[in-house]
């Protein structure tokens, strides 16, 4: 949950997983991507930075995020030493009791503005369990999210009182907030809950 969108990326490997790595930095907003690795797989992400070479202690220079993700045990190691005596965030992709990573990137499921990520120590059941919570996604938390978006600071503006603003967002979490935009659509909702009175709530 990064925003990664100025952020120097760099991800040591160029296999099934690095590659994976890359795409999902992309995805959360990275532009600035350095992969370095002796081999590129065939289908690695486009648009971005490739250096094809072993990974040098050097390359850490400038780097914010860094991801450990070569089939090389050894080399892991050593990307991953590197970092943190640069004091910068490691993952590793293979997992290590001596020397692990300092974060984890949970399989994420992306719906509009809705953001859903999940860690359960395996990656499979992680993605698992993804899987099975789109299955049972319900459409109108997508469209209150956009909603949302729009809601947010037109209710900031209008009501000072922290604590007021409070409950009116909470008031939005509701199913009645939903059946309301989903009635009435937006400026049914809009027209809802800026002439609710926050003390009634």
């Amino acid at each position: 949950m990064l925003d990664l969108t100025d952020r120097q990326i760099l991800i040591v490997g160029g296999g099934a997983v690095a590659a994976r790595k890359a795409a999902s930095a992309q995805e959360s907003g990275a532009k600035r991507i350095r992969v370095i690795a002796t081999q590129f797989k065939a289908d690695f992400p486009n648009g971005i930075d490739r250096l094809t070479r072993p990974y040098e202690p050097g390359d850490l220079d400038s780097a914010d995020l860094v991801f450990a993700a070569t089939d090389s045990a050894a080399v892991n190691d050593r990307v991953v030493r590197d970092a943190r005596a640069a004091g910068i965030l490691v993952n590793r992709a293979d997992s290590s009791d001596e020397s692990p990573g300092d974060f984890t990137t949970p399989a994420r499921l992306q719906l509009g503005s809705i953001t859903i990520t999940v860690s359960a120590q395996s990656a499979a059941l992680s993605a698992m369990i993804r899987d099975e919570l789109q299955l049972t996604f319900d459409p109108q938390w997508t469209a209150m999210a956009q909603a949302m978006q729009q809601l947010r600071p037109m209710i900031k503006a209008s009501c000072q009182n922290a604590a007021d603003r409070a409950k009116l967002f909470r008031a939005l979490a509701t199913p009645q907030a939903r059946q309301i935009l989903h009635d009435t659509g937006f400026e049914g909702l809009k027209n809802w809950i800026l002439s609710t009175d926050p003390h009634t709530l």
